[in-house]
Parts: structure tokens; C-alpha cells; sequence
């Protein structure tokens, strides 16, 4: 066991506190209900040692965080919760330093935003491989890929997409050029890997006459562009896969059926000597992992983004339905 990463409870309780608050970083205020194991077993050797687990800023990651926290009490830890981390890079470096034990991570932001590569891994078994690898370097091991999958994606009224018998992406060339109308964000629009290039991909030219003319592109807020798809100002808008927005509002993510969009399968990293240490740790997260995937995911997150539900909450709500937790 490597004590720069588990040490006892009072140890490691101090010093992850002191050493994230130096970077700006505060432990979570929103706790988790108390829950006892369930299906997820204790693992040996962990009572008495710490595990702090950490996460992202946004809904999805805060719900997964809490999932995340919710499996180490389950499993015996008495856990640092670290969650609601403002930013990418803040929550990789911590983890990379060992302040933090375990996050959920995507696969394509690794690949892409951590590791700086600048070709996309459209298929998932062959993205997670190429990080797994990686990242055993710099002393961390990816579990089993979950089939959470929340890349991006373009979507359209359920009502439209039945009308004009619409199910994949190849299927926008089947629409005459003027209902070809696109509402994107800012950024998926100039990135190398966001709009152009999923036209090339499926045989359609931006601003040509015949394939995706400027007149029908709209750039706009993130947020708005689901309620302008919705709304029918544009017909096909641009979301992400496990976005509660989808379901409120009822629309169809067409299907990417030429593989263009990179894979972004939610995973627990962890620290390699922690796994070392805990092999049985790291199979109660991979049991979690399975058992999420796109619904399930942006189920959890309407909760929260729709009908204002807290994430420790949605998070315990879900652990015990699945009888992980009592």
C-alpha cells in the first residue's frame, strides 16, 4: 500500500482537506442519506481507512459523484466527499496527485482534453483501451466502461422524426434542403470534431445549395437550443446523449450510425495502488457502472435539471432501487 494515497482516517481526513482547499477546492456541503450495504458487499480491510472521492461541477457528474460516494460507504470506507470540483483540469490534477481517490471519468474527454490527442476514437471497446493504457502511466486504472455513452448527438421532434420516418443521422440527406435546419452551440460548431465534420461525414456541404446552407444554421446558448428544437425553430438540434432535456421534451436522438462522434463511456478511475490495495473496491464500482447507461442517466439527471431534485438524493433514490444500498 502506497500511504501518499490511503493512510488511516484521521491522516488522510486532514490532509485531503487541507491540500484541496489550497487549490480552491472545499469538501462537499451536500451530503448523502445514510445508507447501509446492500448488494454491494463490505470490501476487507477497509474499515478504519479513508477514501475521497471526487467529481466534476455539473449535474451529471454531482449525481454520479454521489453514486460514487454512496458505493465506498456501502463498501466500508469512511469517505472524504470531494465532489462538485469547478472544472476538468482542476478535478484530473487532483486525482493524478493522489489528493483524490476516485472520479467518474469519459473516455473521450481523456483522450481528447487530458491526453491532447488530436484523433478521435469513434469506437468505444477501442477509446477505452487507448486511455486504460495511457493513464496506467500516470498511476491510475480505469474500470469497466459503463454504458453510459454521453457524447454528442443531434436530435429532433418525436412527432417530426415519425413524419418524415427519420431514425439515424444519414437520414437528414432524405429531408428536403429547407427543412435542414441546424441549431448548434458555439462550440460544437467550430470544433474539430463537432459540426463540419459530421456533415462531411454524412455526405452533406456546409453552405452549399444542396447540403446545409448558412441560412438554415442558427448558433445559440447550449440550453436554448433544446428549446428551440422543441419549439420547431430549427428541426434537428444538437445535444448530448444523457441530457434530462431529452426526455422532458420529448425528442428523438437520431441515431449515429456511421460512427462519427467519439465514444465518452463514463468509467470509475481510481488510483493504481489503491486498486492494488482494494481489487474488491474496484469490482463494486465496475457492478455500479453496468448498470447505467443513456436512459437510466438522463433519467437521473431530469430530476435534478427539470423537477429540482437534490443529486445526493436522486443518487440515494437510485442506489437502493437497484439494491446496491438499504
Amino acid at each position: 500500500m502506497k500511504t501518499s494515497r490511503m493512510r488511516s482516517l484521521a491522516a488522510i481526513a486532514a490532509i485531503s482537506v487541507l491540500g484541496l482547499t489550497g487549490c480552491g477546492l472545499k469538501p462537499s456541503t451536500s451530503e448523502v442519506p445514510a445508507a447501509e450495504a446492500g448488494s454491494i458487499q463490505p470490501v476487507p480491510g477497509a474499515e478504519g481507512q479513508s477514501l475521497t472521492i471526487g467529481s466534476k461541477n455539473f449535474t451529471e457528474q454531482l449525481i454520479l459523484g454521489k453514486i460514487a460516494v454512496l458505493t465506498a460507504q456501502a463498501a466500508g470506507f469512511d469517505v472524504v466527499d470531494m465532489t462538485n470540483i469547478p472544472g476538468s483540469q482542476p478535478a484530473r490534477e487532483v486525482l493524478v496527485n493522489g489528493e483524490v481517490d476516485m472520479e467518474w471519468e469519459y473516455t473521450g474527454t481523456a483522450w481528447l482534453s487530458y491526453m491532447g490527442k488530436g484523433t478521435t476514437i469513434a469506437d468505444s471497446a477501442e477509446m477505452y483501451k487507448a486511455v486504460h493504457d495511457a493513464d496506467l502511466e500516470n498511476g491510475l486504472t480505469w474500470g469497466e466502461p459503463s454504458p453510459l455513452n454521453n457524447t454528442y448527438a443531434m436530435a429532433v421532434r418525436s412527432d417530426y422524426a415519425q413524419e418524415k420516418g427519420i431514425s439515424k443521422l444519414s437520414d437528414m440527406a432524405k429531408v428536403p434542403v429547407e427543412e435542414r435546419t441546424m441549431c448548434l452551440e458555439t462550440e460544437f460548431n467550430s470544433r474539430p470534431d463537432g459540426f463540419n465534420g459530421m456533415l462531411e461525414a454524412y455526405g452533406l456541404e456546409r453552405g452549399a445549395a444542396d447540403g446545409v446552407p448558412e441560412s438554415n444554421i442558427s448558433i445559440m446558448d447550449t440550453g436554448t437550443v433544446y428549446t428551440a428544437t422543441d419549439q420547431g425553430t430549427c428541426n434537428f438540434g444538437e445535444v448530448f446523449t444523457t441530457d434530462g432535456r431529452i426526455n422532458s421534451l420529448d425528442l428523438t436522438v437520431l441515431e449515429d450510425d456511421r460512427q462519427y462522434f467519439p465514444a465518452y463511456n463514463a468509467s470509475a478511475v481510481m488510483g493504481t495502488d489503491v486498486v492494488e490495495q482494494y481489487p474488491e473496491l474496484a469490482d463494486e464500482f465496475n457492478k455500479v457502472g453496468q448498470a447505467l447507461n443513456n436512459d437510466v442517466m438522463r433519467e437521473l439527471n431530469l430530476k435534478v435539471d427539470v423537477e429540482g431534485q437534490e443529486p445526493a438524493n436522486v443518487a440515494y433514490d437510485w442506489m437502493k432501487q437497484e439494491g446496491f444500498i438499504q
